[in-house]
């Protein structure tokens, strides 16, 4: 069963946000994926202005466990905790960065479809 990881993050404040997203996509993504094996999906979320303290949402797939648990025992090396480190200085605000494993459900989205008088209630 595959395994989602999640990161809520949020960039440092004297970062500017087209700063955060080009050293991100070009430094952080590479950085993350050559320290972490396993990776079978990689997304990045940029919000477009800092939203409860939050500036980006990454997922990061593993198709199981078992590869989540290697790619942790990886960037866990002193090596790699010390690139990752220097790399997240960079970006983060260092009480930014809040990760958790989730439980995904749903599927691929559909159009909503409403007859006359219908209306989707939140």
């Amino acid at each position: 069963m595959p395994v989602k990881l999640i990161a809520l993050l949020a960039k440092r404040r004297d970062l500017e946000r087209s700063a955060f997203v080009a050293w991100y996509e070009e430094y952080h993504v590479p950085t993350i994926l050559e320290v972490m094996p396993g990776i079978i999906d990689y997304r990045r979320n940029f919000l477009p202005e800092t939203t409860a303290g939050i500036d980006a949402v990454t997922e990061i797939c593993f198709a199981d466990k078992a590869s989540y648990d290697a790619a942790m025992a990886a960037v866990c090396s002193p090596a790699a905790s010390a690139r990752i480190e220097r790399d997240q200085q960079m970006l983060f605000d260092p009480e930014g960065i809040r990760t958790s494993l989730v439980d995904e459900r749903g599927g691929p989205c559909l159009p909503l479809r409403f007859g006359p008088g219908e209306r989707l209630l939140l």
